[in-house]
């Protein structure tokens, strides 16, 4: 994100923190190590801005840097860590996330709602079926993905109006779903019956059932999903072997979540 790309900010708002925040999401899967001339580039920054924050975050222990490249260090993982700890729903979400993928041989992921993305905080794998690796962290538009529209859904009626009217619908494979209308449709149903299923929208070949967990004052909190590959067998077979199980989980994380309050 560069940063000065939202107009309207409060008396308090202080942007260099802002700048600060802008030099860190530069780095990303597709770009660990940058020169001090693309971190620059990528966030909007002057060079030598760029170059301050730079060196306040290997002082701080945050960044490395061999003199030319720079690259996030470990200790990057506090600052999210400390989000998922206050969440507690990882924790909470991990065994039975662990049994589910015992008992069906596909990867589970638990993720919110972050924007218009859905950002993954809980993952238990099996073998790799997407092109991307999918880590917790990991982030995807919320609308081609089936635990983005659980979690969408879920919004109230004037934050789904805002988000069709300015979310960006890009294909990103040739089934992916483009058209506001189509996709309140899709919600709307996804509202009465409970759960989302996407087929190869996301990604050729990636099918993906999710379903909304409750927290313990009834909301939607998060979504749970199992992906599989397409040549598992058809769209309804997954459907029917994926399904009861996922919902059970969900039911059996939300249990738990309630017994934390």
């Amino acid at each position: 994100m560069r940063v000065g790309e939202e107009s309207a900010r409060s008396p308090e708002f202080v942007q260099s923190l802002e700048r600060g925040l802008a030099v860190i999401r530069a780095f990303d899967a597709e770009h660990p190590q940058l020169t001090l001339s693309e971190v620059a580039r990528r966030t909007g920054l002057t060079r030598a801005a760029a170059r301050r924050f730079l060196l306040t975050l290997v002082e701080l222990g945050y960044v490395h840097s061999d003199g030319r490249l720079f690259s996030l260090r470990a200790r990057i993982l506090a600052l999210g860590y400390a989000y998922l700890s206050g969440l507690g729903l990882p924790e909470i979400a991990q065994r039975h996330m662990e049994a589910l993928v015992a008992q069906v041989h596909e990867s589970c992921s638990v993720s919110v709602l972050d924007g218009d993305e859905v950002v993954y905080v809980a993952r238990v794998p099996t073998k790799r079926i997407m092109t991307v690796g999918i880590s917790v962290g990991t982030r995807f538009p919320a609308y081609a993905t089936s635990m983005g529209r659980v979690l969408l859904a879920a919004q109230p009626a004037d934050r789904l109006d805002d988000y069709l009217a300015t979310a960006q619908l890009r294909p990103l494979t040739r089934r992916t779903v483009t058209d506001p209308a189509k996709l309140r449709t899709i919600l709307t149903k996804i509202t009465a019956q409970g759960y989302a299923i996407v087929d190869q929208e996301l990604e050729e070949g990636l099918r993906s059932l999710a379903a909304p967990i409750h927290g313990a004052q009834g909301a939607v909190v998060a979504a749970v999903n199992l992906s599989a590959h397409a040549s598992r067998g058809s769209f309804e077979l997954i459907r029917r072997e994926l399904l009861p199980p996922l919902l059970a989980t969900a039911q059996r994380i939300e249990e738990d979540l309630r017994g934390a309050a």
